[in-house]
């Protein structure tokens, strides 16, 4: 399976739209094809039903968190100084992440070929948390896009029936979200052991008011 030739295909039945090739240094080397949102939906259609090899079953649908993260790097550049050009170093600084994203790995059972995994990514992490649902082309993806929804925060348009999966509908954060901060009393969890137990003590302890504690007695 080419990543090439599929990108190709791509751009020639989906006009206008976005491909980038994301490649992967591991020694895996599982490249990946990011698809910006406003054409993933159709993108998606041809890679089901128009592309070669057809990707007619989706297997996998993750969410990654990539928090803003700023470096610094020192940089020689060309400079007049005192009427004379010089070579000095420059702290440059830049910014990377700062955005979701949606992972999905795709298979066509017809050719045995796979996986073609495809990336989309939100505007950010606070407001633009909004991408289409591929459930419409792969259902395969329905539960999965759930999940993502509910541990990444990312907002499915189009989904059939968007809901929490694994958190109740009351709760308000995103667990696999990297700036996640555990609760401290932890109330939804059925064994709490060792830290856990120790977190909840000391939690309820600093809510226990001085006439509380007398009543207690």
């Amino acid at each position: 399976m080419n990543l090439e030739e599929i990108k190709s295909q791509i751009e020639a039945n989906v006009p206008g739209c976005s491909l980038e090739i994301i490649p992967n240094a591991s020694p895996s080397g599982q490249h990946s094809l990011l698809v910006d949102p406003e054409h993933a939906l159709t993108v998606g259609s041809f890679l089901r039903d128009g592309a070669s090899p057809r990707f007619d079953y989706c297997s996998n649908v993750t969410g990654v968190d990539w928090p803003l993260k700023e470096t610094t790097a020192k940089q020689k550049t060309k400079k007049i100084v005192d009427g004379v050009e010089k070579e000095v170093e420059e702290a440059v600084k830049t910014s990377t992440g700062d955005y979701l994203e949606v992972v999905y790995h795709l298979f066509s059972l017809e050719d045995r070929q796979g996986p073609l995994v495809l990336r989309m990514r939100t505007g950010d992490r606070a407001e633009r948390v909004h991408l289409p649902s591929l459930t419409p082309v792969w259902r395969s993806a329905e539960f999965q896009e759930r999940e993502v929804y509910d541990l990444f925060g990312i907002v499915f348009d189009g989904h059939p029936d968007l809901r929490r999966l694994l958190m109740w509908e009351e709760f308000t954060d995103h667990p696999m979200r990297k700036d996640y901060v555990d609760p401290d009393d932890y109330e939804y969890e059925p064994t709490a052991h060792d830290e856990v137990l120790k977190r909840t003590q000391a939690h309820y302890a600093a809510q226990e008011t001085p006439s509380g504690a007398e009543e207690a007695r």
